[in-house]
């Protein structure tokens, strides 16, 4: 038998809607690539994004279509969430740490027709224009007044121009809530990077679940900072979060320094944010250097990479600032848990309150987890069993973009690649990683891409590389290499090889000479062999 119920799809559009219907005069503020401060309300927001909306078309974007963005968290960017999924086109956020050359690749790969970029990324367009295959327009994310005064991308346009030549007259279309809204690549695995494409159905689902009490208790009350970028996994999805619950959005641009962030923080009365532990570094050693205090903020969410206990205690018990360490992957749309209490623990004490905070959490409703034996046996809830980390639910993956590396999936669960327990309350926490990537920053380094460039050298005859501890970045690449027979090779100048093949920041921060590397039966280097030789090895301090 068949319900009475009204049959409206999920669309990320209705987000908009909302937002400028019952929150329209909350406010937007952003730090440009400018320099100055900018103010706009969600009823502007809503028009612009349909101006934009009207420029596509003009532009001649159609359903399904990808557009990129090379951007900061800002109020333009924000815009072209809306604007192109709302569409009906599909929002690719490139992320500009990458090297050029990944940049092109992803590009090609999504087949991305028009590209927005900040100022900022201008050099880095300039690069890649004349490379990408598909890229026809370029629209430089800023005013007349501010556009280059010269540049080698032909046709160069200019997103204000486009803005104030189309009509605010516009009607989000309906369509199946399956269609595809956004695209982000995942750099977490082995060979090219691997495309996640959210639909809107998976996306507003994510965001009713992100913003319930028992997760990241968003409301209209809260003023929202997302240090996460933008073009990170859609911000962990706090800028559809914001839209459906009406809290006022403060984004910070390209300065995420402690100084600018602290700044933003008490100039704006930002009650909530979300980033990486490197930036909540730089933050607490700013504020602590200079006997701040944070006069409105209230918890902070921590995820990327696993929040050190020396700063969620600085956190909570110094600032009064409640932290939610959260994990998630690319393929989750990101969230799949998070670390909030329960009612049965508010007497616990501070030792076992804190060793709970530690784990990575409990499932979001949406998400359901298992651990699972190497035969595939679902493992006991525990906390002490330890095994393959599996998740399933309606924002997980089913498929990575183009089919590319064939079906994901085992028996209809998503292996995360992670190895963990999970407690009776459902508390999950990660032990150990089956990837070989690098996690630095929160962002994952690609350790096969390292060995490669390293083994390209005329001395290298082998190469493995691993992460190991590092005090500020959670890890960072160590380079273990073997010599061929009569070469030389110095560590400076193997380091000095990979200048101009990856991103800076992906380079080793060490090498280590060995006689040979630890191979498999089938030939594979024993990477955890060699995590464990160099499981206390000091990375150098400059």
């Amino acid at each position: 038998m068949n319900a009475n119920m009204m049959q409206q799809p999920l669309l990320i559009s209705t987000l908009l809607n909302h937002a400028e219907r019952h929150h329209g005069e909350q406010e937007i503020v952003s730090r440009r690539v400018e320099g100055d401060m900018h103010r706009q309300t969600y009823a502007d927001l809503a028009q612009r994004a349909r101006r934009m909306a009207n420029a596509l078309a003009a532009k001649g974007v159609s359903f399904g279509d990808r557009v990129a963005t090379l951007a900061w968290n800002g109020y333009r960017h924000m815009e072209l969430y809306y604007a192109v999924s709302g569409s009906g086109a599909v929002l690719h956020t490139l992320n500009p740490r990458l090297h050029a050359d990944q940049v092109v690749w992803i590009a090609d790969h999504a087949e991305d027709q028009v590209l927005f970029f900040d100022l900022s990324f201008l050099p880095l367009v300039e690069a890649i224009a004349p490379r990408v295959k598909t890229i026809k327009t370029f629209v430089a994310m800023t005013s007349r007044e501010h556009m280059p005064a010269s540049s080698t991308i032909p046709d160069l346009l200019c997103y204000e121009d486009l803005i104030d030549a189309h009509s605010p007259e516009f009607t989000w279309p309906l369509f199946d809530e399956n269609t595809a809204s956004s695209l982000c690549y995942t750099s977490g695995t082995t060979g090219n990077p691997k495309g996640a494409l959210y639909s809107h159905r998976s996306t507003v689902l994510h965001t009713y679940a992100s913003a319930l009490p028992d997760s990241l208790d968003c409301s209209s009350r809260d003023t929202i900072l997302p240090v996460v970028p933008m073009f990170h996994v859609n911000a962990w999805g706090l800028p559809y979060v914001a839209c459906m619950v009406g809290a006022k959005l403060v984004f910070p641009g390209p300065w995420l320094d402690g100084k600018s962030l602290h700044e933003l923080f008490e100039s704006e009365g930002v009650t909530m944010s979300a980033g990486v532990p490197t930036v909540w570094q730089g933050l607490l050693a700013h504020v602590e250097a200079n006997d701040l205090k944070f006069s409105t903020m209230k918890r902070t969410v921590i995820g990327g990479s696993t929040c050190p206990p020396a700063m969620m205690d600085a956190f909570e018990d110094k600032y009064g600032v409640q932290v939610i360490h959260v994990w998630g992957m690319t393929e989750l749309s990101p969230m799949g848990a998070l670390g909030k209490l329960k009612g049965k623990h508010v007497g616990l004490d501070a030792v076992q309150r804190r060793a709970l905070q530690a784990k990575q959490g409990r499932s979001l409703y949406g998400i359901d987890m298992k651990i699972v034996d190497e035969h595939g046996g679902e493992l006991p809830r525990d906390g002490r069993a330890s095994g393959d980390l599996m998740v399933r639910g309606p924002w997980v993956i089913a498929n990575y973009f183009r089919g590319e590396g064939g079906d994901p999936l085992v028996d209809g669960w998503f292996p995360t690649g992670d190895v963990a327990t999970i407690d009776a309350d459902g508390f999950m926490q990660i032990t150990d990683r089956s990837k070989d990537v690098i996690k630095s920053g929160g962002e994952w380094i690609g350790s096969i891409d390292l060995e490669n460039i390293a083994m390209a050298h005329p001395a290298v005859a082998m190469a493995a590389c691993i992460g190991v501890k590092h005090p500020k970045w959670d890890e960072r690449p160590l380079l273990v290499a073997v010599k061929k027979p009569g070469a030389e090779v110095t560590r400076e100048e193997l380091l000095a090889f990979f200048d101009g093949r990856i991103a800076k920041w992906w380079t080793p921060d060490d090498v280590a000479f060995v006689d040979s590397i630890p191979l498999g039966a089938t030939g594979k280097m024993l990477k955890n062999r060699l995590r464990e030789t160099f499981r206390e090895h000091r990375l150098p301090t400059a």
